[in-house]
């Protein structure tokens, strides 16, 4: 195959969905569907207690994974939306601009859903638990594969988005969420396993759902690479844009909030992006506007300006895109403007805010939660799988799962997988109760 195809693309058909006949309803389309089984799923809601930059902050207008996930859904829907409309006549005709606008905001909804406690933090320190594990004489991982023994090594929330989708969240392992291909197809950001992840350890799929994710590309017609790995669905690289449209912009906001960051060059950056102030600007600086709107003003219209630059690129690279031969982020390949724009806001996030000394302790103290919390149940779950029972304290710690505590029958790694699942789903609080309970800082009634 020398080209991906939209038609296969933007299949409306469902992963692992019961079949319900023709009946179609009026005014909501497939697409329209799985943005609403992803708003409506607990894995969704918890990210409103899940750090995006600054963990476990007391301030209201910082955002949340949540919020970052509903920004990102806004943006990636209008960037769908006119790119619909710039292929209309390259779309097949059961496909709207609307249709193209849903299906990327599924996408960007989803898209950190599979995000553990503390951000990015978690991740490192999930990472770095198995790490020190596989260094131990008791060989937590021993007996496990090679590939999954990377997997654990590499805890990545794209992949555990991926699980959450098809296998967890609804219809638990027997089809999750049943979203679309082609919803599915544009939330894989990295369309291959952990083998091929590189030096940043990015990957879209554990071992444990591999089959699903080669479902997934033989359904859509995702351009093979190799084994275990696909180039992405063209709608994916908007889904990216999003991300880092919103991540570079909010980011600053956040970092001015909270005194991290200067309003002067937080202003000079947005108005880079912007290419210029919006046309009240000048009038609310004379009429003594608030910082925090006047912020809220060029954030607008420097998104404005970024989503119709990438809209643009999209339409201008499709033959790239659909042949899996883009290697430039759509950002990079608009107005150089814009392109120095974001790379100085994320110069600013990574030199001030990542650096900040209040998300740098905070971040530390994640690091010893997670790790209480992984000696817990990934030792109760090694104990259960090699002696078939389990020691009076481990037995109540495998109480905290319930229906999904494993069985002495399965394998190591599907019974860390569950571990890893109900670790991963926490929030931040809920997180850091835990295991100060686990350590003896009881509450009682």
């Amino acid at each position: 195959m020398t080209q991906m195809q939209w038609e296969r693309l933007l299949a409306p058909t469902r992963l692992n969905d019961k079949p319900r006949g023709s009946r179609e309803e009026i005014g909501r389309s497939p697409f329209h569907k799985d943005h609403d089984r992803i708003v409506f799923a607990g894995s969704f809601r918890r990210l409103g207690r899940k750090t995006q930059v600054h963990p476990l902050t007391d301030n209201d207008h910082i955002h949340t994974r949540l919020t970052h996930s509903l920004e990102v859904g806004c943006v990636g829907r209008s960037l769908g939306m006119m790119v619909g409309e710039g292929l209309s006549h390259r779309l097949p005709d059961w496909i709207t601009p609307a249709d193209l606008g849903v299906i990327v905001q599924a996408a960007c909804l989803a898209h950190d859903i599979g995000n553990p406690p503390f951000g990015h933090a978690g991740e490192y320190a999930i990472r770095d638990w198995f790490k020190r594990a596989d260094q131990e004489p008791d060989g937590l991982l021993d007996g496990l594969s090679d590939t999954e023994r990377a997997d654990l090594l590499t805890y990545e929330g794209n992949a555990q988005g991926f699980r959450i989708v098809t296998q967890i969240e609804y219809n638990q392992f027997r089809g999750g969420m049943r979203l679309t291909g082609a919803t599915l197809g544009t939330l894989l950001k990295y369309p291959w396993t952990v083998e091929y992840g590189g030096a940043a350890g990015k990957f879209g799929s554990y071992q444990s759902e591999k089959h699903l994710l080669a479902e997934v590309a033989r359904r859509l017609g995702l351009k093979s690479r190799g084994d275990w790995v696909w180039c992405r669905h063209p709608l994916a690289w908007l889904v990216e844009a999003a991300d880092d449209i919103c991540y570079a912009l909010l980011d600053l906001e956040d970092g001015l909030e909270m005194d991290i960051l200067r309003f002067e060059e937080v202003t000079e950056v947005l108005m880079h992006i912007a290419g210029g102030v919006p046309a009240d600007y000048e009038s609310m600086e004379r009429d003594g506007v608030s910082q925090r709107r006047r912020i809220a003003a060029l954030r607008g219209a420097a998104m404005e300006r970024a989503v119709t630059d990438v809209a643009e690129v999209f339409v201008q690279h499709e033959q790239e895109l659909l042949n899996g031969a883009l290697k430039e982020d759509l950002l990079e390949l608009c107005h150089p403007d814009l392109g120095w724009g974001v790379g100085a806001a994320k110069r600013l996030a990574r030199e001030r805010i990542f650096q900040n000394e209040r998300k740098a302790k905070l971040e530390i103290g994640a690091y010893t939660t997670l790790g209480i919390l992984l000696e817990a149940f990934i030792g109760a779950a090694h104990e259960l799988h090699y002696t078939g029972h389990s020691s009076f304290k481990h037995q109540r710690v495998l109480a905290l799962i319930g229906e999904n505590t494993p069985r002495p029958s399965w394998s190591l790694y599907d019974s860390y997988r569950r571990m890893l699942d109900f670790i991963g789903g926490m929030t931040d609080h809920f997180a850091v109760d835990l295991a100060q309970e686990m350590g003896g800082r009881l509450k009682g009634d």
